[in-house]
């Protein structure tokens, strides 16, 4: 089985589309063949009488990869939790099935990015969370965290769940810092990595661009110019030489 991560959030809305879109935009540029998945996304609109992830569509535009039924197999139309937005399709989600639809792109890809649902509680179906899906996919964690005020509880209780729960944590991705952080902003990252016993991988600004593939690519852009990015790849199990950089 390819090496693969799994990126989740510490709430809705922090941005783990974009950031697994970022590392994927980011593989791509640098000659990894990168596959990306979707699993369950809710709130998906239709599109010649089918129901299409816009999350999933975005992911493999910055892969440079085709959307497919195994990309996103659950594609569900009510923006709820996705057991509730399941039951009120009369589907029930199926673990076996993504499992299965995760091995088909793992014997395609060098490294597959697959991204949650919000956060590790949200339910699935009969009682299984986000969690159990991946325990069941058998992945590291990358954990997305908003950098404003009440992020360092949200993160860390991400983090230790993920733990109790026999989840491995990559690291932390704190998305979306403003140029002019206050006071909360600018300490939430070191208190993140003194708490959450997981490595702070990054902190990501802000960006306010209008089309969400510019950002993508924005961001890509940024990451290169890093200089911590490649030991940061090494933490994602990557080992590559970025393109615009001469690191090892």
């Amino acid at each position: 089985m390819s090496r693969g991560l799994f990126v989740t959030g510490t709430d809705t809305g922090v941005g783990k589309t974009v950031v697994a879109a970022v590392l994927a935009r980011l593989l791509r540029n640098n000659g990894i063949n990168v596959g990306v998945m979707k699993p369950v996304t809710s709130g998906c609109r239709e599109v010649d009488g089918r129901l299409v992830s816009g999350d999933a569509g975005l992911l493999c535009r910055a892969a440079g990869s085709a959307y497919s039924d195994d990309v996103a197999p659950y594609c569900l139309r009510e923006a709820l939790a996705p057991a509730e937005a399941a039951v009120t399709e009369g589907l029930r989600i199926d673990f076996p099935h993504i499992r299965a639809a995760y091995e088909r792109l793992s014997a395609s890809y060098e490294y597959v990015i697959v991204e949650g649902a919000g956060g590790l509680m949200v339910p699935l179906a009969g009682g299984m969370l986000i969690a159990d899906l991946v325990r069941e996919l058998e992945l590291p964690l990358l954990v997305v965290a908003r950098p404003g005020l009440g992020t360092i509880n949200h993160t860390v209780l991400t983090c230790f769940a993920a733990k109790q729960l026999g989840l491995q944590v990559a690291g932390v991705i704190i998305n979306g810092m403003p140029a002019d952080p206050d006071r909360a902003e600018q300490s939430a990252p070191h208190q993140i990595g003194s708490l959450c016993g997981a490595p702070v991988l990054g902190i990501w600004p802000q960006r306010n661009d209008s089309d969400e593939m510019e950002m993508v690519d924005g961001l890509a852009s940024w990451l290169e110019g890093q200089p911590e990015t490649a030991i940061v790849l090494r933490e994602l199990g990557l080992f590559l030489q970025l393109t615009s950089q001469t690191l090892t």
